[in-house]
């Protein structure tokens, strides 16, 4: 597991109640090794980067904007070692845990080597290798620019010529926000927002062009959490019906996982595992009816576009003299069928 460590960084920004956080500084992962949750990938032509934990000089975070020789500690740091001089080659490490939105992400970076380039940057909303944006710093041409890739056809660059020191530990970051990407380099704002549509979401990951040996450290990334369609099916649900006592989908992440909950009326439920009967709602189509202190349950399947269960879903009812099996599921069927009108597959529901 990455380290998670608190830090002050140059570039910080206010974010919203409800941001979340992840830091990553590479400090407990083992030497020689490419960091896990991470996937190395090459834009363009030859062979994948090799991306390797190494032991670097690292002067404390007062370096960036200090004049006095700052104390450095050898620690463990992230490398592109990679020597493959191939004509638009970009290695890229992504990290393949999450996708993200709205985000800013900061990295410290040293340009170490490279005779035909020597950069280092940030690919982010990384939807593939032919089809994501990128912000990068080159030593040699002494420049800090944003470029698009839309199926493998770079965009012209958008930057500013701007010292770039070989050797020296610096810090990047860029940030979206809706359709608005803003970028920086060592704090300052190197150029001026952009607008751009073509992602609105993807992966984060560091990039390097050709020769450039390149190493980064101290990533901050916050953001803004994704809500999965679950979640939104029972906001909105809650907001129609608004008497609901209580509302849960079940379903399993990826294939041939057990059911959890994934959405719930109770945030703290999410990611308890499912009963048999949650299970066996999913696996045949069944329909469970239960009742409580003055409250009626009812579990039933939730179907995608083409008809095949992918969830169960738990309606808690208040009850009501004369309440049947029948009329419980009569109550619950429309909010179901709302539920399904949304849902195209199970990756669509859960991720």
């Amino acid at each position: 597991m990455l380290r998670v460590t608190l830090y002050s960084v140059l570039t910080l920004i206010a974010w919203p109640a409800g941001a979340a956080e992840r830091i990553f500084d590479f400090r407990d992962l083992k030497l020689n090794e490419t960091p896990p949750g991470f996937r190395s990938t090459v834009a363009g032509s030859g062979q994948p980067g090799e991306w390797k934990i190494v032991l670097d000089e690292v002067p404390g975070l007062a370096a960036i904007v200090s004049t006095a020789p700052p104390p450095a500690t050898q620690r463990p740091v992230l490398a592109q070692l990679s020597r493959d001089r191939t004509d638009e080659h970009s290695p890229i490490l992504i990290w393949e845990e999450e996708t993200f939105g709205d985000f800013k992400v900061s990295t410290r970076f040293k340009l170490v080597e490279g005779e035909t380039e020597q950069m280092a940057g940030l690919a982010f909303r990384l939807q593939d290798e032919r089809n994501y944006y990128y912000v990068r710093a080159s030593a040699l041409g002494n420049t800090f620019n944003f470029f698009k890739v839309v199926n493998g056809i770079r965009s012209a660059p958008i930057g500013a010529k701007i010292q770039i020191p070989k050797g020296i530990w610096q810090e990047m970051a860029v940030e979206c926000r809706g359709n608005q990407i803003r970028a920086w380099l060592n704090g300052n704002e190197v150029f001026p927002a952009l607008g751009d549509k073509s992602f609105n979401e993807g992966k984060i990951g560091f990039w390097t062009k050709s020769d450039s040996v390149s190493y980064f450290t101290d990533v901050r990334l916050t953001y803004t959490p994704k809500i999965i369609l679950a979640q939104l099916l029972v906001r909105d649900a809650l907001q129609k019906y608004p008497r609901l006592l209580g509302l849960k989908i079940f379903a399993a992440r990826t294939n041939g996982a057990a059911p959890q909950i994934v959405a719930s009326t109770d945030a703290k439920e999410v990611g308890a595992p499912g009963r048999k009967e949650e299970q066996d709602v999913i696996a045949h189509s069944a329909i469970y009816h239960g009742k409580g202190d003055g409250t009626v349950l009812v579990t039933m399947p939730l179907h995608d576009a083409n008809g095949e269960t992918v969830a169960a879903v738990k309606v808690s009812m208040k009850s009501f003299p004369g309440q049947t099996e029948k009329n419980a599921i009569a109550r619950a069927l429309p909010i179901i069928k709302q539920m399904e009108e949304r849902v195209r597959s199970l990756r669509d529901l859960t991720q």
